[in-house]
């Protein structure tokens, strides 16, 4: 059988690049090592970085711009996929082309929009979540058929959107290979010496977004530093320091102002080396459809904290240390175990690296491809 397969992927060139993003193209450059048989046609908007995903023999990329990421998925794309004569369209970011007269397959990462929407992100992200809202219902009756990646956020999407359980299927998202514990000191410490990170530190990837739990890991890490004598800072990647000046004063502890580190925004090709500096890595997330930053972390050997709800659990096996995260004190306590126990650490490290290993691109590849296959045939 041979197919001509659309993938969309509108934001793979942008700069600032986001968990579905790095999703895609790792499974477009896994598909590209295993599928020489199939001719893809991959839908992209223009960006700055180019480099994201290269041509080969049978993977054409094919970009263009809109005013909107509605006007880009919903006029754009439908008439690029009609010009290519696409036999199958895979679309990756939750949302598709509803007038598609071509066979969908469509990956819906989340359903936190239709969860509740609280209008306290940015515009951008508000009026995603509201785009997400009103078409997600609607496509996924169309659609041939729903990926998603844990079996928690399957159960979530089969109840709310009254889906035939065998319409949805999990695929894992698998860990990059540049996530791993063989850097050398000298590559670590340049990575310290450019973003100006200390010897020892907490890791902490936030941001505005209420699911990520930003006050309760600020709030934990006041306790931890009131309770403890170890002077081990938080950095907090991609975070305004301003935010949190804010939220100490409100805590009454502005002192503490310069226990936390501001490295900005790290491109994700540094981000292994940052994990890799890390004592510890904290992802006490209130919802998270998969969690890849805990695998990533695991693979480059750090001791991982996440919370012991939604998918955590399933992802992080029995290879981190759970939380409450609703419980800042939970949090601290745990900060406390990992930071002071050395041979917990260890337990943690060792655990963390195998789990890590069960989850590779080139399987979510191969269980993509053969998905393609079924679902064309």
């Amino acid at each position: 059988m041979h197919m001509r397969i659309g993938i969309e992927a509108q934001r793979i060139f942008r700069i600032k690049k986001h968990g579905m993003d790095i999703v895609a193209i790792e499974l477009i450059k896994s598909l590209q090592e295993i599928d020489s048989n199939n001719e893809y046609v991959i839908f992209s908007r223009k960006g700055e970085n180019n480099n994201a995903i290269r041509e080969s023999d049978n993977f054409q990329v094919q970009t263009f711009s809109s005013l909107t990421y509605a006007d880009w998925e919903q006029l754009k794309l439908l008439k690029a996929v009609n010009k290519q004569k696409i036999d199958l369209l895979h679309c990756t970011a939750n949302t598709a082309p509803f007038f598609s007269s071509v066979p969908i397959i469509l990956t819906i990462h989340d359903i936190i929009y239709l969860e509740n929407i609280d209008l306290k992100g940015t515009l951008y992200q508000n009026l995603g979540n509201l785009y997400r809202r009103f078409l997600v219902p609607k496509i996924v009756k169309k659609a041939n058929l729903i990926l998603t990646v844990s079996e928690f956020e399957k159960n979530n999407i089969v109840k709310r959107l009254n889906l035939p359980e065998e319409k949805v299927q999990v695929l894992y998202n698998g860990v990059s290979s540049q996530f791993n514990n063989s850097y050398t000191s000298q590559q670590i410490q340049e990575v310290r010496d450019q973003y100006k990170l200390p010897q020892q530190y907490i890791m902490f990837l936030g941001n505005t977004a209420s699911k990520k739990n930003t006050l309760n890991v600020i709030k934990a890490f006041v306790d931890f530093c009131l309770n403890q004598k170890h002077d081990i800072p938080l950095v907090m990647l991609d975070y305004k320091k301003e935010l949190v000046v804010k939220v100490l004063e409100d805590l009454k502890h502005p002192d503490l102002a310069d226990r936390f580190v501001f490295p900005g925004y790290v491109p994700h090709n540094q981000i292994p080396l940052v994990y890799n500096a890390a004592t510890v890595f904290l992802y006490p997330s209130l919802r998270e459809s998969f969690g890849l930053p805990i695998l990533e972390a695991m693979a480059c050997g750090v001791p991982v904290i996440t919370s012991s709800s939604s998918s955590m659990p399933e992802i992080a096996g029995n290879a981190a240390l759970f939380v409450d995260p609703l419980s800042y004190k939970d949090i601290s306590k745990a900060i406390e175990k990992i930071v002071t126990d050395e041979k917990l650490r260890s337990d943690y490290i060792q655990k963390g690296l195998q789990r890590a290993k069960s989850f590779t691109w080139k399987a979510a590849a191969k269980k993509l491809l053969s998905i393609y296959e079924t679902t064309f045939g």
